[in-house]
């Protein structure tokens, strides 16, 4: 299998505290992952670092065969990857204009939009909340259409940060439904998370956060 992209010298330091130190984390094309670790262990401060949200001095990426400093963080990952918040932020609009807004920000064709945010909905199951405010989303809802918003714009790595933490009974279930089906594209997936249910998903790869290093399971 190859690799998509490898980075090299992740480390986050607060105050005193090496929070971790991580001399190369590789990531395999049409690849999902579970990152776990205990509260605390910057499980979300890695992915936001490997997403571009968080600086990252000393690190480099190795992606398309080239070397490159991950700060500032170079316009090679900025389509490729997506970062999908815990607590996503959604525009006051409608659900279809959120999931539209990425694909409209990169000035894509009109009728190309409508065609990829309509198979979106479907996907998430969210095309009867089309019109819908998403102030009026449940969590549940709320998740799927920031799956939906990120799926949409086709990334090579998708981030996710405890997708299912807030989430219980059906909208939990059917969150981790769609999770799989992100692999079909030949893009990859990290999560992270303490869910079992995800963690015991066919096929997904463990990295554990332990004491500032990074272990394989």
């Amino acid at each position: 299998m190859s690799a998509l992209l490898t980075v090299r010298g992740l480390r986050r330091q607060h105050g005193g505290r090496v929070l971790f130190e991580i001399d190369q984390l590789t990531i395999d094309t049409a690849s999902a992952y579970v990152l776990t670790g205990v509260n605390g262990a910057g499980k979300s401060t890695l992915l936001r670092m490997l997403a571009g949200l968080e600086r990252c001095d000393a690190c480099t990426v190795e992606v398309d065969g080239r070397t490159l400093p991950l700060y500032p963080y170079p316009k090679e990952l900025r389509r490729a990857i997506v970062y999908v918040h815990q607590h996503p932020i959604m525009f006051s609009t409608s659900v279809g204009h959120n999931i539209a807004y990425g694909l409209q920000a990169r000035g894509e064709d009109r009728s190309k939009v409508r065609g990829l945010v309509e198979e979106a909905m479907r996907w998430a199951g969210v095309e009867h909340l089309r019109d819908t405010d998403p102030n009026r989303l449940s969590g549940g809802e709320k998740q799927r259409v920031a799956l939906a918003r990120a799926r949409v714009l086709q990334p090579r790595l998708l981030l996710l940060d405890e997708p299912t933490a807030n989430l219980d009974g059906q909208a939990r279930e059917q969150v981790i439904a769609l999770i799989p089906t992100l692999l079909h594209a030949g893009g990859s997936v990290v999560m992270a998370c303490h869910d079992r249910d995800l963690i015991g998903l066919p096929g997904v790869r463990r990295l554990k956060l332990r004491e500032g290093r990074l272990e394989h399971r």
